[in-house]
């Protein structure tokens, strides 16, 4: 069939399905959308394959189906525990080869005969060689772990990870047979205390930590700490961060740095001063300044990373690098390049590579501010270890839930130290909803699906470790793009995008060996559109959803609480909507109208609003947890119970409602129009809430009671 402008040739939509593009989906409005050809090629291009003719497509098509015929062996093979795994080795045709399995040091090591099964495939000449197929069985037996498959042979000497994730992701014993766990959510950088330098910090953690388990909290959940720009300006957004992996200094408490007690009088003065300015910022209603809280931080910490270290630190200090390996010395590098030379949109080319002869030099030259960034992230990893340990001592059971984001900045530490396993030319986002109707461009780079898995997925389970060192539990934001994601290629607008598949079972195998080496839960962020067979595959593989209270509908009203799933984690509000007294007073519909975000009148929207908190107010009444004429702090309490009467394991509570704030954290569709990410703790009248206000809060302690006794 001849390809016509919009409207992808056979060949085409048969070389898309090959790389995993999905040319056809359903959307928001239950209508099939079909990518056109256009895009598809785009898409292609980001996936480093050329589809700009007919000629081009036969080409790539052929070389797609001999792909894996060209190596011995797969790149990498993920298989759950229990379960038997057919592995095809490639040699000449009718050569002998040996197959064995090289078990994980961290479960005892040791070596595994695998056996030949009897499967025959038809030999394949490829580039002009006769290739046979010979399979190999995995065994069922094979304890968790990343293992090494190894194939030896006249025409084979290779090697591949073999990756054994659980089959299923179990909960702690205490969250078994109908236990469940309760806990807070906040945005760790708008709670401050009167020592936070502007931005509430890791030692803020610690003592929310422990002050939320005092009140029969036990989890924490809080925003992404990942890593911002290492100058100013700094993105405000923790969803956009520079890298997944490692944490934003900005978080770190300069006074608890062991370091710093044994400053001399005239050091000690340097750090003083550094923070005089911003520490009058901790009770500023305003909007946070990131940027002046880090340029004094960063003056401070540039001291206390002069002062010598006993030869105990020195050495915790050395193994802390030598454990995070070339990746905290490649981001570290990073940060010194950009201390230097600025955004990384201004380097000279040559730098651009990180293998380049010019980074080699760079590093050696940059050797002590290298050493910096890395002494940052060892700091920031020992507060981050201690806030963990207050909230177990606090008495929390799960203790500091982390948040995990969908991707990075465009031009950040991770773009430029994991391109080879990023796709250039395309940007993640979601195809046009009932609330974007243009669609969203979220500006992230994609992992390349083929070059991740080529890398044995490996920059994606580091990542995972290094968040996963001091976490009880981890939220996976957009948990979806474990399956796929909405690829808009440069150039195009948002809507003009189509989805790329992942492997789940390896992306999902993965975090949940993880999780379970580090003994935590995970939650996965399904709002929105997700197909039904994805929420039950995560359930099987026990991985919690997400429920939100206003998006638990039904043709006649709220969902009754006991229709909700019993493995969610369930809240009445999220980062994404305003506190619940500034919803229930209608104030989103002002904002969003004050934006311009509105796409019907004002009235008719303020209408569907009340009507919504009627519906629910009334539910409310019907199940006898709100009287006839309630404040709104009952009316806040009476949803909370109404959340407890679901069969939820995890129920989250947010800080704002805890203390009456109206003010949402952030505003979806807007950029400099709003303060998103930049509101600090406040109550229902803008007075700032420090972390001193909340030992004492009797609105605080009131829902804490009715969550313990829920």
């Amino acid at each position: 069939m001849p390809e016509q402008p919009d409207r992808p040739s056979d060949d085409l939509l048969r070389l898309a399905e090959a790389y995993d593009i999905v040319a056809r989906y359903q959307g928001h409005d239950g209508e099939q959308h079909e990518s056109s050809a256009h895009t598809l090629r785009a898409v292609l291009a980001a996936l480093g394959v050329d589809a700009s003719s007919p000629e081009r497509i036969a080409l790539a098509l052929a070389h797609v189906e001999n792909t894996p015929w060209r190596r011995a062996l797969p790149p990498v093979v993920v298989v759950r525990q229990g379960r038997t795994a057919q592995v095809p080795v490639h040699v000449t045709h009718g050569d002998p080869v040996d197959v064995w399995l090289e078990l994980d040091p961290e479960v005892g090591g040791g070596r595994r005969e695998i056996v030949q099964a009897d499967v025959y495939v038809e030999p394949r000449t490829v580039d002009g060689r006769l290739v046979g197929r010979a399979t190999f069985e995995l065994p069922a037996d094979l304890p968790l772990g990343w293992h090494e498959i190894r194939a030896e042979g006249p025409s084979a000497h290779a090697h591949s990870p073999v990756v054994v994730t659980p089959d299923r992701l179990e909960l702690p014993e205490q969250l078994r047979d109908g236990g469940r766990a309760w806990g807070l959510m906040a945005q760790l950088y708008s709670v401050r205390s009167r020592a936070s330098w502007g931005v509430g910090d890791l030692a803020d953690l610690a003592d929310l930590g422990w002050l939320a388990g005092r009140h029969g909290a036990d989890f924490l959940l809080i925003n992404p700490l990942h890593a911002a720009e290492p100058v100013e300006p700094l993105t405000p957004s923790p969803y956009l961060p520079t890298t997944r992996r490692f944490v934003n200094p900005l978080y770190v408490r300069v006074e608890d740095v062991r370091e710093t007690a044994y400053l001399s009088a005239a050091d000690r003065a340097l750090v003083e001063w550094a923070g005089e300015p911003v520490l009058p910022l901790d009770t500023d209603p305003g909007p946070i300044d990131r940027d002046a809280a880090w340029a004094a931080k960063r003056a401070a910490l540039e001291v206390v990373f002069a002062q010598p270290r006993s030869a105990a630190r020195q050495a915790a200090f050395d193994a802390f690098v030598e454990e995070q390996g070339e990746g905290l010395r490649t981001f570290a590098l990073w940060c010194a390049l950009v201390e230097r030379h600025g955004s990384p949109e201004s380097w000279p080319a040559a730098l651009h590579d990180p293998w380049s002869d010019e980074v080699v030099a760079a590093a050696v030259e940059l050797a002590d501010r290298v050493r910096f960034w890395s002494w940052l992230q060892w700091v920031a990893d020992e507060q981050l270890g201690h806030a963990q340990q207050a909230a177990l001592d606090g008495g929390m059971t799960l203790g500091i839930m982390h948040d995990l984001a969908v991707g990075v900045h465009p031009v950040g530490a991770d773009s430029w130290a994991l391109r080879d396993v990023l796709a250039t030319g395309a940007s993640v986002g979601a195809p046009p909803d009932m609330y974007n109707q243009q669609g969203q461009d979220w500006s992230q780079p994609p992992w390349h699906p083929t070059e991740l898995a080529r890398a044995a997925y490996r920059p994606y389970r580091d990542m995972l470790r290094t968040v996963l060192r001091h976490a009880g539990a981890i939220r996976i934001d957009h948990v979806i793009g474990l399956f796929r994601l909405w690829w808009v290629p440069e150039g195009n607008g948002a809507a003009e995008g189509a989805y790329v598949r992942y492997d789940h079972e390896a992306l999902v195998g993965i975090l949940a060996l993880e999780a379970q080496r580090a003994g935590a839960v995970v939650i996965g962020e399904d709002l929105g559109t997700v197909e039904p067979w994805v929420r039950d595959y995560l359930a099987e593989r026990g991985v919690l959803g997400t429920s939100v209270l206003w998006f638990e509908q039904t043709p006649d009203g709220p969902l009754p609480p006991e229709r909700y799933r019993r493995e969610v984690l369930a809240t009445v509000t999220t980062h994404d909507l305003p506190p619940t007294a500034g919803y229930l007073a209608g104030e989103h519909v002002q904002l969003r109208d004050r934006l311009g975000l509105l796409t019907k009148p004002l009235r008719e929207v303020q209408a569907e609003a009340v009507a919504e908190r009627d519906r629910m107010l009334d539910a409310l009444r019907e199940r006898g947890v709100l009287g006839a004429d309630p404040s709104e702090r009952e009316v806040v309490e009476a949803l909370h119970r109404w959340v407890l009467a679901t069969p939820s394991v995890l129920v989250g509570v947010s800080l704002a409602d805890a203390v009456g704030e109206r003010r949402a954290q952030n505003q979806p569709g807007t950029d400099q129009e709003y303060p998103n990410w930049k509101v600090p703790l406040a109550d229902g009248t803008g007075t700032v809430v420090l972390l001193e206000d909340l030992m004492t809060s009797p609105r605080l302690a009131s829902l804490a009671r009715v969550m313990n006794e829920g």
